[in-house]
């Protein structure tokens, strides 16, 4: 599966409908019998990515002992995920740090409530096995696939600024981590912005990264909440409670990284050493940070990349759409993501 492109374009299909970006969820409950005393239990509806917090949590032993149920829907990116949070079909979700610009232009009922921090090395633009391609230099003139409004979207932007280049010095396609695949193996496009796990996956196959999103891009993810759950005070404390597991679970991760890559390969149908290289790579890096100015900061400055190039309507002021209220003892939003070394 990892050396032939039809073969792993089959292992990515059902991957995309979970882990890429645009629609679709399921539901399952997960929690503790309802508390004694007659009172009506709290449900926190929390959207997911196949293979994403409800495993990572499971994996880690944090969804032991709930005073409230989690019912999860899973979908397959950030943009779909924060309509259902906009639509209050959900209460809580995490997603990268481009979804929340494009939710905010568009006047969704969103607020950012928790961040992570980590390497951006998973954020990549792959060229194929064999392109003669060797810096973004060159994407001049070249066809190139993307999601749409996702974080690789605004690396793309940021990569062809540094290497001098406009969005109009290229041709970008909007294509979907499956479609984008079979475009990428068939020589449809010659080079693909995504993220990990894909980036991780592709690389097995002899393609390669040109240029990163280290050093460019901020890194940070986001756990985005309805406003109407933050007001109520039942799911507002179960937010929090939900919150403290998560930052839990991700340093269990960072200290379990081959057990955490087993849980995720059998839940997402990736192979092992390809799950294993995404842990290292990317999702075990992350350090949960506050979501204080600095992020803020950062933030202001992809909306504004997409407001200068009118790919979202006006001017957004992120810090409208963020409440520090979770950020507790948190580290500052600037501490540096962690890496393995070479014996980890």
């Amino acid at each position: 599966m990892r050396r032939h492109s039809l073969p792993l374009l089959a292992a990515l299909i059902p991957l995309s409908l979970a882990l890429s970006a645009c629609g679709g969820s399921s539901a399952a409950d997960s929690g503790a019998a309802a508390p004694a005393g007659g009172g009506a239990k709290v449900t926190l509806s929390v959207g997911d990515q196949k293979g994403g917090n409800e495993s990572l949590l499971k994996a880690a032993g944090e969804l032991e002992n709930l005073d409230y149920t989690i019912k999860w829907s899973t979908f397959t990116s950030g943009p779909p995920l924060l309509e259902a949070v906009n639509a209050k079909a959900v209460d809580i979700g995490g997603v990268g740090n481009t979804p929340p610009v494009f939710a905010a232009a568009a006047k969704s009922k969103i607020t950012v409530v928790a961040a992570t921090h980590g390497s951006s090395a998973g954020e990549a633009i792959l060229v194929p096995k064999g392109s003669t391609l060797q810096s973004a230099a060159d994407l001049r003139g070249k066809k190139i696939a993307v999601a749409q409004g996702s974080s690789a979207h605004f690396q793309l932007i940021a990569s062809l600024e540094r290497a001098g280049l406009k969005p109009a010095d290229v041709t970008i396609g909007f294509l979907q981590p499956a479609d984008a695949l079979a475009a990428f193996n068939s020589g449809s496009v010659d080079a693909w912005a995504v993220w990990d796990p894909y980036t991780s996956q592709v690389l097995r196959t002899g393609a390669r990264v040109l240029t990163s999103g280290e050093g460019l891009v901020n890194g940070l993810g986001f756990q985005v909440a309805a406003p109407a759950a933050l007001e109520d005070a039942g799911k507002s404390k179960a937010i929090g409670d939900y919150l403290t597991r998560l930052q839990r679970a991700q340093e269990w991760v960072f200290k379990h990284p081959e057990e955490w890559a087993k849980v995720w390969a059998k839940e997402t149908g990736l192979p092992y050493e390809v799950a294993l290289d995404a842990v290292k790579r990317s999702n075990g890096t992350r350090v949960p940070v506050a979501v204080d100015d600095a992020a803020v900061v950062s933030e202001q400055k992809v909306a504004d990349t997409f407001t200068d190039l009118k790919l979202i309507p006006g001017k957004v002021v992120f810090k409208d759409f963020v409440d520090p209220r979770f950020n507790g003892d948190l580290p500052p939003s600037t501490t540096a993501p962690r890496t393995y070394g070479k014996d980890s």
